[in-house]
């Protein structure tokens, strides 16, 4: 073999080390939305700061993607996971002193959002597609989205307790060194060695340029990315911004809290059944019933008066659908492109889903600020999911065409 994994890192190693990364980077970064109120309260911001300083981080997490992807496949992803854990750490610290919205921009903006793209899920998915053996792919994919749903299950109560306990600077201080343990599990999706005397494996030969021209020329991961845009934008809106609405509407904020925990913990369900769904039918239709089922239920919850039941269950079916785009947006990806560049072209995929993203929590503090209500916004995020279940349905499912590689 030309490459080989050293003897404790086994398949099942792997995927839970990959799966607690998974939990412990989106965990934390799932509970921002409660500390919304007490930050702006302390330091005297509006709603519309706050948002900002998170919708940096969005993009800023989408931008560093593709980046950190391109020197996952290049280097291996323990080294680029380590430096995001850290850059994480540190603007977890730096949050929690911030006094000024510049200190809060630069904290909870930029360098969570750059940490984020050092050790997301991405990151994780791609080091499970170069170092396990294809039977174990695509369940891994289910099971490393699944686990940061179960972060978001595990941290919206914890935050609820710590910030009540402790206060919401405490709070953050916590997540921050909790995150440490990022860099030992990170060892375990460390490159395979070659095996002595081997080349170094050249896969395809592609180039980064070559392969970034490719994908950015194929309509279908075009119009895949597109479609992404949405998941973003409905995702991280209802993150940040559902707890202060369903505060404005009369409910308590423990409502919030578990609202936003049951979303994290049915999503284990969907995300782990989109992974073997998707190898049932054809995904890209996977992903529109996905979009159009959202659409519905965001639909159904801000027409109906609001009450725990009708909140709960909206979260229930929400955490169905909520990343459960994931496994069949990797998979095609995969299929259209192989291993070579997964991790960037997944990357940069996610950049679009942090382009929605930025935009869900950003116009959602703003329109806020100059209307009093969510209301824009919601109809926004429905528009989107319609826009998305259509875009998806022309995607072709095959490897992209190189008619040189064949023709070699």
């Amino acid at each position: 073999m030309p490459t080989r994994l050293a003897h404790w890192r086994t398949p099942l190693v792997i995927v839970v080390c990959g799966c607690l990364i998974s939990l412990m980077t989106f965990g934390p970064r799932s509970t921002f939305g409660f500390f919304l109120a007490p930050m702006t309260g302390a330091n005297g911001w509006g709603r519309d700061v706050f948002a900002l300083a998170l919708a940096i981080e969005m993009l800023l997490w989408g931008a560093a993607q593709p980046f950190a992807g391109a020197l996952a496949d290049r280097f291996g992803a323990m080294q680029v996971l380590m430096g995001g854990a850290l850059l994480y750490v540190a603007g977890m610290v730096w949050m929690a002193f911030a006094t000024t919205p510049l200190e809060f921009y630069l904290s909870a903006g930029v360098l969570i959002g750059l940490g984020l793209g050092g050790c997301s899920f991405a990151l994780v998915l791609g080091a499970f597609a170069k170092l396990l053996p294809s039977e174990w792919r695509t369940l891994a994919f289910g099971l490393g989205t699944a686990a940061g749903s179960f972060g978001q299950f595990l941290f919206s109560p914890l935050a609820i307790a710590l910030i009540d306990q402790v206060g919401w600077h405490n709070t953050l201080l916590t997540f921050g060194g909790m995150l440490l343990i990022v860099l030992p599990l990170s060892m375990a999706l460390a490159a395979p060695r070659r095996a002595p005397g081997s080349a170094p494996n050249m896969q395809s030969g592609q180039s980064v340029t070559k392969a970034l021209a490719e994908a950015l020329g194929h309509r279908s991961y075009v119009l895949l990315i597109l479609g992404y845009f949405t998941c973003g934008f409905q995702l991280f809106f209802i993150t940040v911004h559902l707890p202060a609405y369903l505060i404005d509407r009369g409910l308590p904020a423990s409502i919030g809290g578990w609202t936003i925990a049951v979303i994290g913990l049915f999503n284990i369900v969907g995300s782990i059944a989109s992974g073997y769904i998707a190898n049932a039918m054809p995904k890209r239709f996977l992903l529109s019933a996905i979009y159009f089922s959202r659409s519905l239920a965001i639909l159904a919850f801000i027409m109906l008066p609001a009450s725990p039941v009708t909140t709960l269950i909206f979260a229930a079916v929400m955490g169905l659908l909520w990343l459960s785009t994931i496994p069949p947006t990797s998979a095609l990806v995969a299929i259209m492109f192989g291993n070579r560049w997964l991790t960037m072209l997944l990357g940069l995929a996610f950049f679009s889903h942090q382009v929605g993203g930025f935009l869900g929590v950003w116009l959602g503090g703003v329109l806020f600020e100059r209307t009093g209500s969510y209301d824009v916004i919601w109809w926004g995020t429905i528009f989107f999911g319609v826009a998305s279940a259509v875009i998806n349905l022309p995607i072709v499912e095959k490897p992209v065409a190189r008619p040189a590689a064949a023709a070699a």
